[in-house]
Order: C-alpha cells, then structure tokens, then sequence
C-alpha cells in the first residue's frame, strides 16, 4: 500500500474527523477528535485557528499512525472545514484573531443593512446569486474593517478555515470556488472570479487568494508541515472546500437533481443543478465539481439542538449513560417515540441561534408552543426533532418554488444514525431519503477527491464502488397527514411572533452586552 493511501481530514464545528482510504474506497483507518466552540458574546461564534483547526489536524495524523501507518503510505491529501469562516493572517501566514464562523455567527447585522441601503440588494443579488445574510462574509470583512481596525491594518490576507489548513501543509493560499461563493458581495458567481463592483468600502481584493477547484492539487507538503504531521515531504494537498460539500461528494451526491440533507450541528442542504438558480431566500453556488452548481441552505440549530436538549434538560439520562446505562440520545429518542406525531398539541420554533433559510432572520429566537402539564420530557424532545422536520419541509418547498425540485435525497451526518429522526422528517417533508453504508461523513469526500487530483481515483464513475446503499426512509401516510395539520401552525407561529421574537433578541442582547 506504500504511497497509494489518500487522506482526507474534515475540520467540523464541534470534531475532526481524518480517514485513510484505499483507491476503491475501502476505509484502512479513522480517527475523530473533539473540540469546543467558543461563544464569546450573544450573535458570536469563534475558533482559534491553531488550536482547534490546526492542532485537530495534527493530532488527527498522530492518532491514525498510531494504528499502524505511516505518512510516507500517503499518496495525497485533501482537506475541508466548516465554512465559510473568515480568518485574517499576518504577512507571514499567522492568525491575527480567532476565526469568525459560518452564518452562525450573526455580528455583522449592520453591515448587511448598511451594504444593501449603500449598493442596492439586487446588483449585489445579481452579481453573487444570493442575498446578503449572516452566511455572507463580505458584510464580515466590512465589520472587522470597522470594530478591530488594528488586526484589519495587519491583515495580509484573508482566508476560510480549509484555505489556512492548506496554508499551514503548504505555504500557498488558495481558496476553493464552492467557499468563495459565500465571500459576497466580492464574488461573480457566472464568472467564477474575485469582482471589484462593490469591494472598495470593504476590502482590498488582493488580500483575498487566488481560487482553484477542489479537484486541483495547489501545491506540496512543506519540510514544517511533515515536522509537525509525520506525513512525507512533498505529499500533495488538494485545494480543499467546505465540509457539507466534501460531504455531498462523499455519499455520490454529484447529478443534477440529486440533493444531500447534512444532520450535523446545523442542517445543511445541497442540491445539485446544471446552471445558477439565484433567489434571495436560499444560496447559490458553484458546486465543487468544475461545470456544475448548487442550491443550498442550512438551519443553524440541529445537532446543536439535540445536544442543548441533552446538556440542558437531560440530566438524568446523561447521569445514568454516565453510570454505564443507555447512551443519553437514544434514551431521549426512545422517550419521543413513545410519543405520537405532533407531540399532542406541541410545537418547537427550532431558532435557538436564529435562523438562516429559507427565512434569513438571524434575531430569530427558539420557542415551544403549546405547553401544558401533561407534556414531559419525552414531548419536549419530539417536538423538537420534529420542528427541525418542518425546517426541512419549508427548505424543500422553497426549492420547488424555484422550479429546482430535487429528485433524490440522501441523509448524512452525525443525526443520520437516529432512525427516529430520519423517519420523522421523511413523515413531515413527505419525501424519502437514502442512507448510504458508509456515512463517515466529509473526510471521506476529502480522500475521494485528492484521489481524483492524483489520478488514484479514475473518474465519478468510482463512486460505484465508493457508495453503496444500506437503507431508504419513507413517509409513511398517517403521520404525514398529521404533520399537514400541524406544519401551517409551524409557519405562522413564526410569522405572528417575528416583532416578539426580534424584540426578545435586543433585550437579550442588551441584558449581555
């Protein structure tokens, strides 16, 4: 097997994941670290990129030579991180803050208004195919411009998290397509390149990298990258992308019309099209296969519900996982299944952290209606999955409106182990989805395609022998009937306490700011 091994390492909100990987797709080695995320005001979210996107790299290597291997089996490696992030680095490639998140991260509120009352929301719409919206960077370009104009005037370049993982292996900076599409309004989505239209009052597009496509080898593993990893001087390194597309790629979703649902920290979508299918509620992107784009879209609190629910109100089931009983989620899940469908009059506003699509309201708060005192935990956590369902049905009709249905979804991601969950958003959103048998998650889209850089892997046509089937959930008609009762509850719950909820976000806020 020396030097025909492929790496793909995933750097996700709350682990790492690293996986070794034969040319065919069979899984040599894995490893998987934990790490925080770091919340430092209300609207926020942080990490250091050395510690936490750089050190789980490492520590992921270390751990798969730990199970026999060595750098030098390695053939190639490819890379992808939670994105997009904006990480400002200094002249000689070093973090001058901590990273700024994804669309979790809502900081930059004002400088979206601002942006859209200076330039207009349709040129800039027009230009990068998607609205300005807490997943934009560009607007938080412009509020590190404006709030730490220090680290602002040091700043040599601006990078994702998967840009500065390729930075630490190989001295270049480069940024993927598929992340930069998320850099509006500094990026020409039908052209594929860095725009200056509305750059000047943010940025200067210089300090931005030159793109490539995560299919591309930009560059070899440096003498302190392979110190440091144990991986072979000169190993090469992919462009890397975002972790849900890494994740797309690895569970083959790739055709037009084929569509991933990503049950991680936050819910991701990603459907595939032919050619941009711009609209203001969702997001538009290249796609990380060159002649290809996508629809996406993503919920910001999911996982991170499940584990809030757990951490919060799950005392006793996580005390008695501790006492060597049931894990605390499946103890959780088998107290919601106990429940019927529409947890008896009970309904959960899943926008614990705002919400992204497709309603883009990032003072948008969490809410469950309809509580009496016959409800338990057990409803609590129903509803609670099951609001995460409606989110997903709203995404999906959305797409439809676009005259974009998707034709095939296929469930990933950590919540992808939680049959329950499956079945309730296939009941709610009257769609199946598949589960393919390998579900490891981005990493396994990272070595998959650093194999088709090398030229180890031959073409799409290996994902054949790469994905495989393992089981479908289907909606099944009386609970999708039930949930037809209870999703336009769901939607105008929303609709008719906006004012409350977005007044409830500034008292909050001000109560910690």
């Amino acid at each position: 097997m020396s030097g025909e091994l492929l790496l793909g390492v995933d750097i996700g909100t709350y682990s790492a994941k690293g996986v070794l990987c034969t040319p065919i797709g069979d899984i040599v080695a894995s490893a998987t670290i934990e790490h925080g995320l770091s919340l430092p005001r209300p609207g926020w979210a942080e990490h250091d990129a050395d510690a936490v996107w750089w050190a789980g790299f490492v520590g992921l290597c270390r751990q798969l030579w730990a199970q026999g291997f060595r750098g030098d089996q390695v053939a190639g490696v490819g890379v992808s991180a939670i994105g997009a992030c904006l990480l400002p680095v200094d002249d000689r490639g070093r973090p001058l803050r901590p990273g700024i998140l994804y669309g979790i991260d809502t900081r930059a509120s004002e400088e979206i208004a601002w942006l859209n009352a200076r330039f207009g929301e349709e040129p800039m719409f027009e230009l990068g195919g998607m609205a300005l919206t807490s997943q934009a960077i560009g607007p938080k370009i412009l509020w590190l411009r404006r709030h730490e104009p220090d680290i602002y005037g040091r700043t040599a370049n601006l990078l994702a998290a998967s840009s500065y993982l390729v930075l630490r292996l190989t001295g270049e900076h480069v940024m993927d397509q598929h992340t930069a599409s998320y850099y509006n309004p500094l990026f020409d989505l039908r052209g594929l390149a860095w725009d200056e239209r509305f750059a000047e009052p943010i940025v200067e597009l210089g300090t931005l990298p030159p793109l490539r496509w995560p299919t591309e080898i930009v560059g070899e593993l440096t003498a302190e990258a392979s110190a440091a990893t144990g991986l072979a001087v000169g190993t090469p390194v992919t462009a890397g992308t975002i972790d849900a597309a890494a994740e797309a790629i690895s569970v083959g979703v790739v055709e037009p019309g084929d569509m991933m649902v990503m049950y991680g920290t936050t819910m991701f979508f990603i459907h595939v099209t032919r050619d941009p299918v711009p609209d203001a509620r969702m997001w538009s992107t290249a796609f990380v296969l060159p002649g290809s784009y996508s629809i996406e879209g993503g919920m910001s609190t999911t996982g991170a519900l499940t584990r809030w629910f757990r951490d919060t109100l799950g005392g006793s089931e996580v005390a008695a996982e501790a006492a060597g009983g049931p894990n605390a989620y499946a103890a959780l899940a088998d107290s919601a299944a106990a429940v019927p469908a529409g947890s008896e009059g009970l309904v959960c506003l899943p926008y614990f952290a705002g919400e992204r699509t497709p309603i883009n309201d990032p003072n948008a708060r969490g809410v469950y209606a309809g509580l009496t005192l016959s409800h338990g935990l057990g409803h609590l956590y129903r509803a609670s999955l099951e609001g995460t369902a409606y989110g997903v049905r709203h995404n999906l009709e959305t797409m439809e409106q676009m005259g974009s249905t998707p034709k095939r979804l296929v469930a990933v991601g950590g919540g992808a182990k939680n049959p329950l969950w499956l079945q309730i958003v296939s009941d709610a959103a009257g769609l199946p989805q598949d589960v393919p048998e390998t579900t490891i998650g981005a990493s396994y889209g990272d070595a998959f395609l650093v194999g088709l850089a090398t030229g180890l892997v031959p073409g799409l046509d290996a994902l054949r022998e790469w994905v495989k089937p393992a089981s479908t959930f289907r909606p099944r008609a009386a609970e999708r009937a039930v949930y037809d009762a209870y999703y336009p509850v769901y939607r105008e719950l929303y609709e008719s306490s906006k004012d409350q909820l977005h007044a409830l976000a500034r008292l909050g806020s001000a109560a910690t700011g």
